[in-house]
């Protein structure tokens, strides 16, 4: 098969585990940790990374390969020998992506900016034509609403597919999702679901008491972390879209749904020391047979961006598919299934058998 050229967006944690796992799973024979070894023919070593954009002044005008394991990333090195790609990182446009307390934190924690002007729309676009990118991957920080739509604008104007891996509505939105109608390019969206992270589990869990008849009066869903992420979720003027994308994940599962004030989802807290390791604490309280109370409490702790890296390649993957088919639009299957807000939510089980069916869709019709 042909490599699937990919454009990143913000070199954080994300990508460094996305970019980690290229390799990793290039040069292996295992498929452990994977929810699709094959795409259509597609394997996790077949992306290619052809451009990247930061604004931070340690990974700017670095080989990818190198920018990745720059600060302030702390996510685990699951893979160290990582070749140079040459990929150099790009300066790009910082927009509404850096929240002012992220320029004055301690320890390498925060962004230091670069001090070359941002680049214009037209010179990353020319970039992405450059590099012959096929797909953008958007991993802005949460917030960055002017700044996502910017990167939209040119994954339009470029010819790039999209993976929107941010709570910034544009798979979910009607007058966005048209835009990538009309030009013929898929998009996956909005916010991704990690593979088995607290919105998975949360879903999970509601959709189970709904099945087994008890109702659900109150839940929670509380979060903390010690990466970027966490850190700029600190400005709680950044969390609009993040908690209604988190929260309607949850609702949508729900048998019935919860008034406001009997549902909390969303990041609570920042706690440098945790690195990438992210903590959840989730709390469901209903009614059994003859209204009898229960209530079932959860923790768990994942390593957030390989958490999120394993759902990543599989989106990417059902994008180039959509490409190769000549599918422009948001893709429903893979959005449900890889995201907290997609278009149409379904629940998870009937998400993955959308997906299944998508990526399966050319050996049904050669069957026929």
């Amino acid at each position: 098969m042909a490599t699937i050229k990919v454009a990143v967006i913000g070199v954080g944690n994300c990508a460094s585990s996305l970019i980690q796992g290229k390799y990793h799973y290039a040069g292996s024979n295992t498929a452990a940790g994977l929810i699709h070894e094959d795409i259509g023919g597609y394997k996790v070593g077949d992306l290619e990374f052809v451009a990247a954009f930061d604004v931070d002044s340690r990974k700017v005008g670095l080989d990818l390969g190198e920018a990745i394991f720059a600060k302030p990333n702390c996510t685990k090195v699951f893979h160290a020998d990582v070749p140079k790609t040459g990929t150099i990182v790009k300066m790009g446009a910082k927009l509404d992506g850096v929240a002012p307390h992220m320029l004055t934190a301690a320890n390498d924690r925060g962004f230091e900016i670069n001090d070359t002007r941002d680049a214009e729309k037209a010179e990353i676009i020319a970039e992405l034509k450059r590099s012959g990118a096929e797909i953008l991957v958007n991993f802005l920080p949460v917030g960055s609403q002017e700044a996502t739509e910017f990167y939209m604008e040119c994954a339009l104007e470029a010819g790039l597919g999209v993976v929107n891996c941010m709570p910034v509505f544009i798979a979910s939105r009607p007058e966005w999702e048209k835009k990538f109608a009309d030009a013929n390019l898929p998009i996956v969206g909005d916010d991704v679901k990690a593979q088995v992270g607290a919105t998975i589990v949360h879903r999970v869990l509601s959709n189970l008491f709904g099945q087994r008849g008890v109702t659900i009066d109150h839940t929670y869903q509380l979060n903390t972390g010690g990466n970027t992420d966490f850190m700029n979720m600190l400005d709680r003027n950044r969390l609009a879209s993040k908690k209604e994308s988190k929260t309607e994940a949850v609702q949508a599962v729900i048998a019935e749904r919860l008034a406001d004030e009997n549902i909390h989802v969303g990041p609570s807290d920042y706690i440098p020391w945790l690195g990438d390791n992210k903590l959840c604490f989730l709390r469901l309280e209903g009614d059994l047979f003859g209204g009898v109370p229960m209530n079932l409490e959860l923790r768990l702790s994942v390593e957030d961006s390989p958490n999120s890296a394993a759902v990543v390649v599989d989106a990417i993957r059902c994008v180039k598919l959509g490409l190769d088919r000549g599918i422009g639009g948001a893709l429903e299957g893979p959005s449900a299934f890889f995201c907290k807000h997609p278009p149409q939510q379904v629940t998870d089980d009937v998400a993955a058998a959308m997906t299944n069916e998508f990526i399966h869709a050319d050996a049904r019709l050669a069957a026929e």
